[in-house]
């Protein structure tokens, strides 16, 4: 009864399920939206049964990667952000955690990511100061803390005493990284590796992550400054390169060069959390993403750093941000090649540039997300 429940929810009631679930705290989350709303995208029946389908395979096959520990397989060095990926995807489609089918699992993977958190705050089960921790451990902190701010309204009362703890040591440390000085002003706001850099000290695509953490964590109201997340946007609008139309990767050296749909994608995403869904960045770059699309399976398109679904989850969330034809003009296209392209075991292939080492639950996870904007069940990407 409980599984027909989480299917109704997510296919009749998609844009309400979550306030049932977690109450009001994403209400303000964007303001002055002026934008169509979510429910102007329509999709055929038969695009609905394939949406559903691809994802409910996709859940059973994640259902069966969950090791001993609650983590989901992958890279010790991607922990725990793959397991978080992993739970958001659940979470995506309605399923929350001590609940339904894959309650328990969920519940085991949360409790798997808080064993990951080191005395300083950071999330990352990986040695302090070895050379991977301070290359990934960035990514790895603001992906769990986005997943814990989501999951904090779905838990019990129980649970969420221990989440907030966890929680509110993540966000000093996110503010510490934040704070930290800046060799150049315009890199102010942001955030890098955790470790120093000879070119930069931030970039867009580690920020993007660390301002999802802090707009989840104040939706959930927890303390996060107004003026800290002031600072992100703005450190990543200066990432906007007018010329090109798009977000690049960072304000120097290599990064100065480097565009990808993940980037659009990720730059996209955050003016809209900020309630700059019009803005122009928002709108050419909107383009940009449209003339570069998914059709052509797990290929980077641009460049050899250009992720296939760390692409198509940026890019998916982001036109869904954006609405009205924006969503409609890119959706159907992902959707079908994802669905012609599932393995016949509910997984996606591993990402055949740069990540095919962090396995099939890296892919999997992040298809499904790149896959469910429409049902509006994750509170920090809602409209």
């Amino acid at each position: 009864m409980k599984n027909v429940c989480f299917h109704w929810l997510r296919d009749v009631c998609c844009p309400i399920a979550a306030f049932v679930m977690i109450g009001a705290s994403s209400v303000g989350l964007v303001a002055n939206d002026t934008n169509d709303l979510p429910s102007s995208i329509a999709l055929s029946d038969g695009q609905w049964k394939q949406l559903d389908n691809a994802v409910d395979r996709g859940l059973e096959f994640l259902s069966k990667m969950q090791m001993p520990d609650g983590s989901y397989e992958s890279q010790d060095r991607a922990q725990s952000a793959v397991t978080s990926f992993c739970v958001m995807a659940y979470l995506s489609c309605g399923h929350v955690p001590g609940e339904g089918p894959y309650g328990e699992q969920l519940n085991s993977a949360i409790d798997f990511v808080l064993t990951t958190q080191q005395p300083n705050g950071l999330f990352c089960p990986l040695t302090p100061g070895t050379e991977e921790w301070k290359l990934v451990g960035s990514y790895n902190h603001a992906i769990t803390g986005l997943m814990l701010g989501e999951v904090y309204g779905m838990t019990d009362s129980s649970r969420q005493s221990d989440l907030r703890r966890a929680i509110e040591k993540a966000l000093e440390f996110t503010h510490r990284e934040q704070d930290e000085p800046k060799r150049n002003a315009d890199d102010r706001g942001g955030w890098r590796y955790l470790l120093p850099s000879s070119v930069t000290d931030s970039d867009l695509s580690v920020t993007s992550w660390h301002l999802m953490f802090y707009r989840s964590a104040r939706n959930a109201e927890f303390d996060v400054p107004k003026e800290s997340i002031d600072a992100a946007v703005s450190f990543i609008e200066r990432c906007y390169d007018s010329q090109r139309g798009t977000f690049c990767y960072g304000l120097r050296g290599r990064g100065r060069s480097f565009y990808s749909r993940s980037m659009a994608g990720a730059g996209i995403v955050s003016l809209s959390l900020a309630g700059k869904h019009d803005s122009e960045m928002a709108q050419t770059t909107s383009r940009f993403v449209l003339r570069h699309p998914f059709t052509d399976f797990n290929r980077g398109g641009l460049t050899m750093e250009d992720r296939y679904y760390y692409g198509a989850y940026y890019c998916s969330q982001a036109m869904f941000q954006l609405g009205g034809e924006h969503f409609t003009r890119f959706y159907p296209g992902l959707l079908q090649t994802l669905v012609d392209n599932q393995n016949r075991n509910g997984s996606w292939p591993p990402e055949a540039n740069q990540d095919g080492p962090l396995g099939p639950t890296y892919s999997t996870s992040l298809a499904i997300l790149a896959l469910t904007p429409p049902y509006q069940l994750l509170p920090i990407y809602q409209r």
